[in-house]
């Protein structure tokens, strides 16, 4: 199946935000209208550094989003790109879909000189370990949050 990703156009936000839902329910977890407008206010916005992507295959349409973001950080004076948030319809997963989008980043990052992509992922998730451990190397870290 031929995938193809490209940034996401205003014409997209019903498309978008149907996924992003979905994929916040995955998440078990939801949002307040006023964060979906704004969140895609900020993502249309030139100025903001966070931006979307969408995955696109012939005779289903959209079929993923990507949502990531650049941050600044005390090692070096380069951005680096989190990958907030990636998610394919679970009809098209193993296509090659989330790895489309994943390149796409990653092509984004080299074009803006950020020498790093990285992004969290639940510890169950296995469906997308596996895609996640083909393409990245699993960093050493724990997460403490409050």
């Amino acid at each position: 199946m031929t995938t193809t990703v490209r940034y996401v156009t205003p014409a997209d936000e019903a498309d978008w935000r149907a996924l992003w839902k979905d994929y916040l329910a995955f998440y078990e977890t939801s949002r307040d209208e006023d964060v979906y407008a704004g969140t895609w206010k900020r993502i249309l916005d030139p100025d903001e550094g966070m931006f979307s992507m969408v995955a696109e295959t012939p005779g289903h349409g959209i079929v993923g989003i990507v949502n990531f973001l650049y941050h600044s950080h005390f090692w070096g004076p380069e951005n680096r790109i989190y990958l907030n948030d990636l998610y394919v319809r679970p009809e098209i997963r193993g296509t090659g879909a989330g790895k489309a989008m994943i390149d796409a980043v990653v092509a984004h990052a080299k074009a803006h000189d950020c020498p790093q992509v990285w992004w969290l992922t639940a510890e169950d998730n296995a469906v997308a370990r596996k895609l996640y451990d083909g393409v990245a190397t699993l960093a050493p870290f724990v997460k403490y949050q409050i």
